[in-house]
């Protein structure tokens, strides 16, 4: 994020504040960014045209940002989707994602599911070799225009956070190609099946080095080689390398950068950009995080063993990995005063606390900030992604609006309902509120 885009957003702040989009009945809301999440998408595309004249199809990670105008906007900046789930693929239908751009990843596919994508003609990934079993049968009962795959884990490693390490020697996920005879049965299932011609591997997340991604990638490049050269032709014209760059939550710079990345693969294996190959890329926190920024109003400040503390209504359910998971997920926190305008002044170590009934609801921890007062507001920038659009329940405390922001030359800034908030006859509506007698007979 430049200087210009932390201009944006202080005058969003602001003008969430005059326009009364935050307020005391709305002491909560988050913001979207349209022109930097337009600008991440064009410097994805732009990054990977540097290193390849290949066809790349962007599929952004719809788990990273599950709402359907974000899904529009970035179709509409030519980028298409990776979905894992039913309800996901919905969300890629209601935003008007051609199924051409839409792939399907999960490992736990039901047949029913299956039978929808390649009814649909969507790229389907399998996870494992019983998949593909189910996928033989399924194939031959009706055609289908569906590109057809298999995930392989590299087994290169971990990242520093190992509950998003996709490429442990144990993970999860894909079939795990340093097992005794798993690579040769690989290699034997893409002989068996011709229309087997994409190859995916997913090694990336936060916490992973840039390396070690390319080195996963570096590998299902290899066995793809291999693959080809064993069936006498280019079976395999297609690899799905995933995604997973980092964010930087420390400041608001943009690091690493795809630029970066896409070098790296260029001279990690130069290979797999030299045309032969199309590429699906599955890209999803890199591309919102900086983008996203949650507003809370703070209700109360209090002292307790004499460190300050501000009591705010952003927590655990916009928060809920930096809450749960402090170290991995650090968020800064940029103070305001109660008109919007950012608060300067001499810093004090203070908690910033969320409203939920447990004691480590907390933003953050010892934080060196201008102290903050009653009314005043608390940004939590960098939370485009896997933050507030994924509401965690607690106390039952609703979900946010959600609004995207556009700033105009002079400065005037205009807002958008990307998802309005819920109200609580919502929320007794989603508890059983229908069938309050349900369980006394």
């Amino acid at each position: 994020m430049g200087r210009m885009a932390s201009y944006r957003r202080d005058l969003a702040v602001r003008a969430s504040v005059d326009q009364g989009l935050l307020s005391a009945a709305e002491p909560v809301v988050a913001l979207l960014d349209t022109a930097g999440i337009r600008a991440s998408a064009a410097a994805l595309t732009s990054a990977f045209a540097a290193v390849t004249d290949a066809h790349v199809l962007h599929a952004f990670a719809v788990k990273a940002a599950p709402l359907v105008p974000v899904l529009r906007l970035l179709h509409d900046a030519g980028l298409g989707v990776e979905v894992a789930s039913p309800g996901e693929l919905a969300l890629a239908r209601a935003a008007g994602i051609p199924p051409t751009h839409t792939v399907l990843d999960s490992p736990a596919k039901t047949p029913a599911e299956l039978r929808q994508a390649l009814a649909l003609g969507i790229a389907v990934n399998a996870d494992n070799l019983q998949e593909l079993d189910r996928l033989d049968a399924l194939v031959a009962s009706a055609p289908t225009a569906s590109p057809l795959g298999l995930r392989v884990n590299p087994q290169v490693g971990a990242g520093s956070i190992g509950a998003l390490s996709t490429a442990t020697a144990t993970s999860k996920f894909g079939v795990a190609l340093r097992d005794e005879g798993a690579r040769a049965g690989v290699v034997q299932a893409y002989l068996d099946r011709p229309w087997l011609t994409r190859l995916h591997t997913h090694t990336g997340s936060q916490g992973v080095p840039l390396a070690l991604m390319a080195e996963g990638v570096g590998e299902a490049y290899a066995l793809a080689e291999e693959i080809n050269h064993k069936a006498g032709r280019q079976q395999i014209d297609t690899l799905d390398i995933g995604g997973g760059l980092p964010v930087n939550f420390a400041s608001d710079e943009e690091t690493p950068t795809y630029a970066e990345y896409a070098r790296l693969l260029a001279d990690t294996a130069p290979g797999l950009l030299d045309g032969r190959y199309r590429l699906v890329t599955e890209f999803g926190r890199s591309l919102l995080a900086k983008h996203g920024t949650v507003l809370a109003r703070v209700e109360y400040t209090k002292t307790s063993g004499g460190r300050p503390i501000a009591v705010t209504h952003a927590g655990v359910q916009v928060a809920t990995r930096t809450v749960y998971a402090p170290d991995s997920w650090p968020l800064q926190i940029l103070p305001y005063d109660s008109e919007g305008r950012p608060r300067a002044g001499d810093v004090t170590v203070q908690d910033v606390a969320g409203p939920a009934c447990f004691a480590g609801d907390l933003l953050a921890t010892g934080r060196e900030l201008p102290l903050l007062h009653p009314g005043d507001v608390v940004a939590v920038p960098d939370t485009g992604a896997y933050y507030f659009a994924h509401h965690y329940a607690y106390n039952s405390l609703p979900r946010p609006g959600i609004h995207g922001f556009t700033v105009a030359d002079d400065g005037a800034v205009t807002f958008s309902t990307v998802r309005r908030a819920q109200t609580l006859d919502e929320i007794v509506a989603e508890a059983g509120g229908a069938q309050p007698d349900a369980l006394v007979g």
